[in-house]
């Protein structure tokens, strides 16, 4: 054994060595870490955020809009929204559906596109 394995206590301690053993708990760990690191940049990948909640920022760069327009989504209730203290949130879902509700489309049903 390596006198770093072999030390108890300290930082040293916690510095993993070539002896060391992987227990099917430690790997299990790794493998879900794994798993939601993926899930989170194939959402990111495909348009949607990793996260739920989203600041100001965020939705004015995803909609593509100025900070005077979401300002009027807020106040006219267009876009609902959570307010902590002096942060505002908006719930992905909640811009996907408003997204949804005024979706224009042409007199044959068919969506319009540009």
């Amino acid at each position: 054994m390596s006198a770093t394995s072999t030390q108890g206590k300290g930082i040293r301690a916690l510095i993993p060595t070539t002896d060391q053993l992987l227990t099917q708990g430690d790997l299990l760990n790794f493998k879900n870490e794994i798993l939601l690191e993926f899930k989170r940049i194939l959402k990111e990948s495909t348009g949607e955020p990793g996260k739920r909640w989203l600041k100001s920022t965020e939705v004015k760069k995803i909609l593509g809009i100025s900070h005077g327009f979401l300002q009027t989504l807020r106040d006219n209730g267009t876009l609902p929204f959570t307010k902590i203290g002096g942060s505002i949130y908006y719930d992905y879902e909640d811009i996907c559906k408003m997204m949804s509700v005024h979706k224009v489309r042409n007199n044959d049903g068919y969506n319009i596109s540009n």
